[in-house]
């Protein structure tokens, strides 16, 4: 390969793995395998829809949780209990490393007094929470979840940097790529026959989930494409969890009535002022 071509696929890939860094940065303000025996309605314990629980935030690749600290506060104000999931580690290794810190929140929440768990994923949280429906999650009481800007498809990003720069893709990288073996084994909605009501959202500005519908759609969820709802809307990868649109998003689809379709964009403005309002605190 010539000299000049090797440094320009040498700078591509530099840049990619940048982006992802960017966003592990960008929520730190501070700067701090695959499904055994997985079935689809694997037994999870029906919830009430009618009864809001304990809702619980899992946090992306790298484990980073200022983002979700915002979106937590936010939901705090809507009067709901919030706890967000710290990641196993630093958030890069296996998947299903993630799964035991998660189930040790849903505990602590119902022997608390909550009378189910609501599960908000962002990011490779998704892909988390599903790992765990799919297993030790489902004997449990859970509600609804919502997952943004996950890579339930897996993300061109994962595949681009396990091919051209490998030794900055960890377990967790490679596990994202489409096709993985992790994510061939996932069911996609596990305990949806059980009742646990699924929202998958994402934003067409999103540059870390690539493609971002053909990576974050996901079967038998009510799918959500931001732009659809607001068009122009720019919310990038970050801001899945802290920008207006997003958060009001994930209050109504906590809230009251299951989501049975993405909102009309006739609901754009009355979405952004409800997360603006609960932002505001």
């Amino acid at each position: 390969m010539a000299p000049r071509r090797r440094l320009a696929i040498i700078l591509l890939v530099l840049a990619l793995v940048a982006a992802l860094v960017a966003v592990v940065v960008l929520v730190r303000p501070g700067g701090s395998g695959g499904v055994t025996g997985a079935t689809d309605g694997g037994g999870v314990e029906s919830a009430d829809q009618s009864v809001q629980g304990t809702v619980l935030l899992v946090p992306g690749y790298g484990g980073s949780t200022g983002g979700l600290q915002v979106l937590a506060g936010a939901l705090e104000a809507a009067g709901r209990q919030v706890r967000v999931v710290q990641a196993a580690g630093d958030g890069t290794g296996d998947p299903a490393d993630q799964v035991a810190p998660l189930q040790r929140a849903v505990q602590e929440a119902l022997e608390g007094g909550a009378p189910s768990v609501d599960v908000v994923g962002y990011s490779a949280g998704g892909v988390v929470v599903r790992l765990w429906l799919a297993g030790e999650g489902a004997g449990e009481p859970v509600r609804r979840v919502v997952t943004l800007g996950t890579p339930h498809q897996g993300t061109d990003l994962a595949r681009f940097a396990a091919v051209n720069a490998p030794q900055d893709c960890p377990l967790a990288c490679q596990q994202l790529e489409p096709g993985s073996e992790l994510l061939a084994s996932l069911p996609q909605v596990p305990g949806a026959d059980d009742g646990v009501r699924w929202t998958s959202a994402w934003s067409t500005s999103d540059q870390v989930v690539v493609p971002p519908a053909d990576a974050s759609s996901l079967r038998g969820a009510v799918d959500v494409e931001l732009q659809q709802v607001c068009p122009g809307a720019a919310v990038d990868h970050g801001g899945l969890v802290t920008d207006p649109l997003p958060v009001g998003l994930v209050d109504a689809a906590l809230d009251g009535a299951v989501l049975e379709a993405a909102p009309p964009s006739s609901s754009c403005g009355d979405l952004v002022a409800r997360g603006q309002a609960l932002l505001a605190g």
